[in-house]
């Protein structure tokens, strides 16, 4: 029992040190940094801003679809504002530094799950879970439980 109390401790502290090596990851730092420009930079708050007005505005327009009578102006205003929002050098930027960051976390996820076994199921971008091989496409054939 107190075997299993100190290895779960063991096992604590090391994710600790994981978690602080990422947070000090050169992925994690730029992501701070980008995200701190969205919300301190007054044009791309505004930007932010008008996308999430209009948004709103979207979603009530939907419920309704065609028929309701700004149908076409809310979704035109909408498109133009998420393009201008998405063209901003910091939202990019920023959008950049989060997928980074994703795959780090993905990496070392994956990293983690394989340490212990193959067959063990790791989130990851684009499925729910990633399993087994990974890249045989074979459906599971390969014994890889795809």
């Amino acid at each position: 029992m107190i075997a299993t109390t100190m290895e779960l401790i063991n096992i604590a502290d090391a994710a600790d040190a994981l978690g602080d090596m990422i947070l000090q990851s050169e992925q994690a730092v730029q992501y701070r940094e980008c995200y701190q420009k969205l919300y301190t930079e007054e044009s791309v708050k505004h930007k932010i801003f008008a996308f999430s007005r209009l948004k709103e505005q979207y979603e009530e327009v939907q419920r309704f679809g065609r028929y309701h009578p700004d149908y076409k102006r809310i979704m035109m205003e909408t498109r133009t504002a998420k393009r201008e929002m998405d063209m901003d050098e910091h939202v990019a930027a920023f959008r950049r530094a989060e997928t980074e960051l994703q795959q780090l976390l993905d990496e070392v996820s994956l990293l983690v799950a394989r340490s212990v076994s193959e067959q063990v199921k790791v989130p990851g971008a684009g499925s729910i879970f990633s399993s087994g091989c990974g890249s045989c496409g074979s459906g599971g054939s390969c014994g890889c439980s795809a």
